[in-house]
């Protein structure tokens, strides 16, 4: 007999990052489902502009991932206009490339660390408290594909995406029995600003935000903690896990996933790298850290 799947609608669902990209695209998936949706992000002008866009009560508030006090705030706003939060998308996050790890930017680093690393800890650390006391609701943390191996040029974002995937590993078992569940996000490169200039790997191409988002609806209704996107991506992960370390980087060059994130059209990039580079205000303001010397 098939499980039944979970209804959605009436939920009230809480979107990090959601101005523009995956995160927008799961709002639009969510509202088809009849949920309620709240979006946060640091760009509060877009934000508002994408709710409007949406429509059906979709409402924006502002989002400093970074900031645990504003991740609370944020909850606290949402919370206080659609009512309790069913789900809470964990998506905020960016990715600078293209350079190798020892010649990377401390500023570009600590950027990446603070709003993957940070913007989702704060998020659990401050949803699942509120979850707890209700007995019931659903964690999505958007990792990525990266979150399981290791690219070239992408070495700080790798990093991030593998704490994002541990962590949800971690809280899946904490949260064992209690009615909270978890779903971790394992993308391929997704055609947003985020992914200009990459290249397309052989056998994988790139997906949409849309399919991303329908995964999510998927996820929530099915109760699944892998969100492989594309699926097949699980299969291959399978296959790929049960080489040796010589085979599997063999795979990762004939695919070329191994250069994926090192040989990027800087000049696409350039638009999104600057908005990137400007994405967490503590850091812009604070003055450039010291480059270490040996």
């Amino acid at each position: 007999m098939a499980k039944q799947h979970r209804i959605l609608a009436g939920q009230v669902a809480a979107i990090t990052g959601a101005a523009r990209g995956i995160g927008r695209a799961t709002a639009e998936a969510f509202l088809r489902e009849g949920m309620q949706v709240a979006i946060g992000d640091l760009d509060l002008a877009t934000a508002q502009q994408t709710a409007t866009e949406l429509g059906h009560g979709t409402i924006a508030l502002p989002l400093n991932v970074t900031e645990r006090a504003s991740v609370k705030e944020f909850l606290d706003g949402v919370e206080a206009q659609l009512g309790p939060v069913d789900v809470l998308v964990n998506n905020a996050g960016i990715m600078q490339v293209g350079h190798r790890v020892w010649e990377e930017d401390d500023a570009t680093t600590l950027r990446m660390i603070d709003i993957n690393v940070n913007g989702v800890m704060f998020g659990v650390k401050e949803i699942v408290p509120r979850m707890l006391a209700r007995g019931r609701g659903h964690v999505v943390n958007i990792a990525s594909t990266a979150g399981k191996g290791g690219f070239t040029g992408g070495a700080t974002y790798c990093g991030t995406k593998h704490y994002v995937v541990g962590l949800s590993e971690a809280l899946r078992a904490e949260l064992h029995g209690t009615g909270v569940d978890v779903s971790c996000v394992m993308p391929v490169v997704v055609n947003t600003e985020l992914a200009s200039g990459l290249q397309e790997t052989r056998g994988v191409k790139h997906i949409e935000p849309s399919d991303v988002a329908d995964e999510i609806v998927a996820a929530l209704q099915e109760n699944r903690f892998d969100v492989f996107v594309p699926r097949s991506v699980a299969q291959i992960t399978r296959v790929i896990n049960v080489l040796p370390r010589r085979g599997r980087e063999a795979v990762s060059r004939a695919l070329k996933a191994d250069q994926i994130l090192a040989q990027v059209d800087e000049g696409k990039r350039a638009a999104y790298e600057l908005r990137a580079s400007h994405s967490d205000p503590a850091l812009d303001a604070a003055p450039e850290p010291k480059q270490l010397t040996s």
